[in-house]
C-alpha cells in the first residue's frame, strides 16, 4: 500500500544502516557549531543508539551507532543534555546483565566514550525502561532496583531519582512506588487487575521541567496518571492521581505537560495487536486542581478506524511529542502530534481542549521486510522549525516530515495563527 497523507509530506528517510527498529528515545542536539545531531533509541538488539547528522534534514547522515551487549538487553530509551547521552538498559528477565543506565560523553557525536554505568540489576529487577533529564543535573527513570520485591511481578518498574551532576559517579537521591505494587506496603495491592492482559501497575515515563521542578508527572500503566512532589528529591510524596475507570482498558503510557493551560497530555498505548485492547487514545486531563486530575476530552479516531485495525500489528495511541527545554526542541501548548502505530504519525489542534481536532497525518508505506505487513509507528520529535521525526518500531527506520497544510504552526513558542 503507498504511502497516505494529509498536510504532511515526506522530506526524508533513512534506514538506520538496515537496522530500523526505532523505540522510544528522540532527541536533537544543537551544537555551537550549528550541526544538529538526532538521536534515536532502538526498539531491541542488536542496537542502542543511532547518531545522525540532519543538519540537512534532506540528507540525513549516519554517524555512530552503538550496539547493546547481546540479544536480551535493550537500550530502549535515551536523553541528551549538553554533551551528556544517557541510555537505558533493560533486560528480559530479571537476573540478567547489564540492567540499568549508561552515561556518554558525546562531545565528539561521532565517537561516544562511555563514562559510568549506574546498576539496578538484582533481585526482580529488569533495570531501566525509561531515562528522562533535560536539566542536567537529575535523571528521572522508570526502573527495578535489587530491594524492590513488586506486589505482582508486572508492578516491578517504580520512579527513581538520580543525580548525574558528576556523570562518573551518579548516585540514587530518591524513589517513589505506587502505595500497594511493593510487597510488605501497608497499602492493599492495586486491583482491578486489567483485561485482556494485566499491564501492570508501573511507571513508563515521568515527565519533569525546569519551569516547574518541584512537580513530576508520570504515566503508571495500570495506575493510572500520577502527580508528585518532588520539592525535596529524596522524599517524593504523591499530589493527585487519576485513576482509569473499569469501562476503559488503561495503559497510562506517556504523560506530558502544558504547564500554561494546567492541561497534560496522556497517550494510552495498543499493546495487542488488530485493536483487541481497543479504544486506546490519546486524551486531555485537567489539572486546574492537582490534586484531583480529571479527563477533560480525547482526541477524535480516524474515519476509517476499522481497516487500521486490520491492516496487521498494532493500532492506537503510542507516544506523543514531549515537550524538552533544550535548544531545538519544538515547545507547543497548542499543537499536539503522536504516532498510532499502523496509522501513522498525526497532528491535532488543541486550541479548544474540550473539543480536539486532527488536522494531519501521514502514514508511510509498509517496509517491505516488517514481520507485521503494515507501517508501526513508534515514537515523535518535532523540531523548533516544525520538522518531525518518527520512526518504525521493526524495520522502516526513520522519517523526516514536513507540515504542508493551512494552519500556522509556530512550535517556538506554541502561537498559532
Amino acid at each position: 500500500m503507498a504511502a497516505e497523507a494529509r498536510d504532511l509530506a515526506l522530506v526524508a528517510h533513512h534506514d538506520l544502516g538496515g537496522v530500523g527498529n526505532g523505540g522510544e528515545g528522540l532527541v536533537l542536539q544543537v551544537r555551537p557549531d550549528g550541526r544538529r545531531i538526532f538521536y534515536i533509541a532502538h526498539e531491541s538488539a542488536p542496537l542502542a543508539v543511532s547518531i545522525l547528522d540532519v543538519t540537512d534534514p534532506r540528507q540525513p547522515e549516519l554517524l555512530a551507532q552503538l550496539p547493546v551487549e547481546h540479544p536480551r538487553v535493550r537500550g530502549n530509551s535515551l536523553a541528551v543534555v549538553d554533551n551528556l547521552l544517557l541510555v537505558a538498559r533493560q533486560v528480559a528477565q530479571a537476573g540478567e546483565q547489564p540492567a540499568g543506565l549508561w552515561l556518554y560523553d558525546v562531545s565528539d557525536p561521532a565517537a561516544p566514550r562511555a563514562l559510568s554505568f549506574f546498576d539496578t540489576s538484582g533481585g526482580l529487577s529488569r533495570g531501566v525502561h525509561f531515562v528522562w533529564c533535560v536539566d542536567g543535573k537529575y535523571a528521572h527513570l522508570s526502573t527495578g532496583a535489587p530491594d524492590f520485591v513488586p506486589t505482582y511481578p508486572p508492578d516491578d518498574q517504580f520512579y527513581m531519582i538520580v543525580d548525574i551532576q558528576d556523570p562518573e559517579h551518579p548516585r540514587e537521591v530518591g524513589r517513589w512506588w505506587l502505595p500497594g505494587t511493593r510487597q510488605g506496603d501497608d497499602a492493599p495491592p492495586i486491583t482491578p487487575r486489567r483485561r485482556p492482559r494485566d499491564n501492570g501497575a508501573r511507571l513508563h515515563n515521568a515527565n519533569v521541567l525546569p519551569a516547574r521542578p518541584d512537580r513530576a508527572y508520570l504515566g503508571y500503566i495500570d495506575g493510572g496518571v500520577i502527580v508528585l512532589d518532588i520539592s525535596d528529591p529524596t522524599a517524593p510524596r504523591m499530589v493527585g492521581r487519576l485513576v482509569y475507570p473499569d469501562d476503559l482498558p488503561g495503559y497510562a503510557h506517556t504523560a506530558t505537560p502544558l504547564p500554561n493551560r494546567n492541561l497534560l497530555v496522556v497517550a494510552e498505548e495498543s499493546v495487542v495487536p488488530a485493536c483487541q485492547d481497543a479504544p486506546k487514545l490519546v486524551r486531555l486531563v485537567d489539572l486546574a486542581d492537582e490534586t484531583q486530575p480529571r479527563f477533560r476530552s480525547a482526541f477524535p479516531q480516524p474515519a476509517n478506524r476499522d481497516e487500521l485495525c486490520r491492516r496487521g500489528g498494532r493500532f492506537g495511541a503510542h507516544n506523543v511529542h514531549e515537550i524538552m527545554p533544550l535548544p531545538g526542541c519544538g515547545v507547543s501548548e497548542h499543537f499536539v502530534v503522536g504516532t498510532f502505530f499502523a496509522g501513522g504519525v498525526r497532528l491535532y489542534d488543541i486550541r479548544d481542549a474540550d473539543h480536539p481536532e486532527e488536522i494531519a497525518y501521514y502514514i508511510p508505506e509498509a517496509p517491505p521486510d516488517s514481520p507485521m505487513g503494515a507501517i508501526q509507528l513508534n515514537d515523535v520529535y518535532v523540531d523548533e522549525r516544525g520538522l518531525i521525526y518518527t520512526v518504525d518500531r521493526h524495520t522502516g527506520g526513520l522519517y523526516i516530515l514536513e507540515y504542508t497544510g493551512p494552519v500556522t504552526l509556530d512550535w517556538r513558542s506554541g502561537a498559532a495563527a
